[in-house]
């Protein structure tokens, strides 16, 4: 299949190498000039997509994929897919696949879980929203980049479980943390909290799977000083735009907000930007009750 793949990022250059690597015709284009191993370097966004049959977009936020499908949608392929792999509000991404399906595209949004090393292993999640022939286009490609592809319904769905998604990982991690520091502050040991938590009904993937504790558990960030598998300020964006759609909604989601400005206070009032979110543990074990 050619495909054209705009953003070339530290999750998108991988994913687009998998597609090289697979087979695929790949042309890529970033604004910072990237180059991918397999992948052809397109001097321009509409060059890397004409003629394409599939595009894939991995960029920022919601308005630079606005300002990209203004750019590249005019020049793509009637019938061709576009699928957006970014992590965008739910508004955008519906906005985004109106234009693409009135301009005789099929249109798939799609963020992922997995981080930058599912993006190298090809082990990523996708959560798709757009039409069942939209999807059923997509899904030879996300084969590739990724280990499962959940079709979550019509467009935005696939934004919408990512929020979702993400809102409880960021309140389960605080949740987390906070119960590790009370337990330093109990005298209990980290290692008998977590023997016990991890196979009772505290059990979650926060301290299962990516324990905030170092020397705790299965490694994790927590083992590599905090150096981010999932920046912190990732998961503020991704908290914000949870609140976001909790307005449009009309969706009573207090945790949410609670975790989103905890956040906040620690990527922006404190030393958390650039350090993984389980780093909160480190913030709390300072911190008396106030």
């Amino acid at each position: 299949m050619k495909i054209g793949f705009i953003g070339l990022g530290n999750m998108g250059a991988p994913m687009a190498a998998n597609l090289a690597k697979a087979g695929h015709d790949v042309t890529g284009f970033d604004t910072a000039g990237v180059s991918v191993e397999g992948v052809t370097k397109a001097e321009t966004a509409p060059d890397a997509v004409r003629g394409a049959e599939a595009v894939i977009t991995m960029l920022p936020n919601g308005d630079i994929l606005r300002a990209v499908a203004d750019q590249i949608i005019p020049h793509m392929e009637k019938g061709a897919v576009f699928i957006d792999c970014s992590t965008v509000d739910v508004d955008s991404a519906r906005a985004v696949a109106e234009q693409a399906e009135q301009a005789g595209l099929l249109a798939v949004d799609a963020p992922v879980s997995g981080g930058i090393g599912g993006a190298a292993a090809g082990t990523l999640t996708f959560m798709a929203g757009g039409s069942d022939a939209a999807f059923a286009k997509a899904a030879p490609l996300f084969d590739i980049m990724g280990q499962k592809a959940v079709h979550c319904g019509t467009a935005g769905a696939g934004q919408a479980a990512k929020i979702c998604n993400n809102m409880i990982l960021g309140v389960t991690m605080i949740a987390t943390c906070e119960a590790f520091a009370l337990a330093d502050k109990l005298g209990l040991d980290r290692q008998k909290m977590f023997d016990v938590v991890s196979t009772s009904s505290g059990y979650s993937w926060s301290m299962n799977a990516y324990c905030p504790a170092p020397g705790v558990g299965p490694q994790s960030p927590a083992d590599n000083d905090y150096k981010p598998g999932f920046a912190a300020e990732l998961m503020l964006k991704d908290l914000r735009l949870s609140q976001q759609a909790a307005e449009s909604a009309d969706a009573d989601t207090p945790m949410g907000q609670i975790a989103t400005a905890l956040y906040e206070q620690f990527v922006e009032a404190e030393d958390g930007k650039g350090m993984d979110f389980s780093a909160v543990l480190p913030r709390f074990e300072k911190r008396g009750r106030s």
